[in-house]
């Protein structure tokens, strides 16, 4: 099992989260983070970091976001690694808890 990177990301990219990461297994894309499958230990410190409440344990994404499961897992193989935090975007709180979202991430 793996933590997966959720809607409410999008826009908000909060880096809480990553500061605690022990493996480094974010990935930072333009408005928005993923997770590493392959890097995630599974250990769940980043969960209750995360400011927009966007990270979920696999087995637990809501049915309405298990298309980030794959999603987290393809734009990892295509983004950077993220390892400290930085300031979020200035209307990150504007945008946290607005939806769909899905649609305004961008990949590059």
């Amino acid at each position: 099992m793996t933590f997966v990177v959720t809607e409410n990301c999008v826009h908000c990219k909060y880096t809480d989260c990553v500061e605690v990461c022990p493996v480094d297994a974010f990935r930072e894309g333009p408005n928005f983070l993923a997770i590493d499958p392959t890097e995630c230990i599974d250990c769940a410190v980043c969960v209750p970091e995360c400011p927009a409440q966007a990270i979920f344990a696999e087995d637990d994404v809501p049915a309405d976001q298990r298309m980030f499961t794959p999603l987290n897992a393809e734009l990892a193989k295509a983004w950077p690694s993220i390892t400290r935090r930085k300031a979020a975007p200035p209307d990150a709180d504007e945008w946290n808890g607005r939806a769909p979202k899905l649609p305004l991430l961008r990949r590059r």
